[in-house]
């Protein structure tokens, strides 16, 4: 007992003494380096009280959420997932950015005049520009943008409600079926000759990255 409890215990001290070597080296390289890219993924805001909408759990009323965030979903009910990005966009808007984004924007802050620093994110809730991070990728698109499905124009949108619509609906009840609301009372372009039906600016399943966003992180 007396030896395995010595083995136990050399082997604890010789893990310390690794991880407490990386960490020295990991600081080292941190600092010599001119470029610095951080990635962050669902994980990052599910302090914040954000849903990850991934696992068993990852559901909003009945239906799992990856189904609804599909081109299919889209053009079979717009009225049911604009009420899931609805209930999204409140969630984010209530939300406060938490001490990971505070981090990594302070750390921004800090190195950004001698360093290159870039954030490029999977989220698309945008907790990280409101924690102060500036120059920032969203890999998947953005919560607060528009994408018209006619003229493609892509805009910033906080409206909450993004139409009148849209008020008090999207809750999350498993009792609640469907969505009734009429595809002309969605949120539609309001650019001149066009009134064509908006859609959230996210990278659904099955929708390839942006190309132009794609290259940028590409060069990172």
């Amino acid at each position: 007992r007396v030896i395995r409890s010595a083995v136990r215990h050399t082997n604890f001290q010789t893990m310390a003494n690794r991880q407490s070597s990386d960490i020295v080296k990991f600081k080292e390289s941190l600092k010599a380096a001119k470029e610095i890219v951080i990635l962050s993924g669902a994980g990052i805001s599910a302090e914040s009280g954000i849903p990850t909408f991934r696992g068993a759990g990852g559901y909003w009323r009945k239906y799992q959420a990856s189904s609804l965030a599909t081109p299919e979903a889209f053009r079979s009910s717009p009225s049911l997932v604009w009420e899931f990005y609805h209930y999204r966009r409140e969630v984010a808007a209530q939300a406060q950015p938490n001490t990971g984004h505070i981090a990594i924007a302070k750390f921004e802050t800090k190195y950004g005049v001698e360093k290159k620093v870039t954030v490029i994110t999977q989220k698309v809730d945008s907790l990280h520009t409101r924690a102060g991070t500036n120059n920032l990728i969203e890999l998947h698109g953005n919560l607060f943008k528009t994408r018209c499905t006619k003229c493609k124009e892509v805009l910033d949108n906080t409206d909450i409600p993004i139409c009148e619509a849209l008020a008090n609906r999207g809750a999350p009840d498993a009792n609640i079926v469907g969505s009734d609301i009429p595809i002309k009372s969605l949120p539609h372009c309001k650019k001149e000759n066009c009134n064509g039906l908006l859609r959230p600016h996210i990278i659904w399943f099955g929708e390839s990255l942006e190309p132009a966003v794609l290259e940028k992180a590409g060069k990172k």
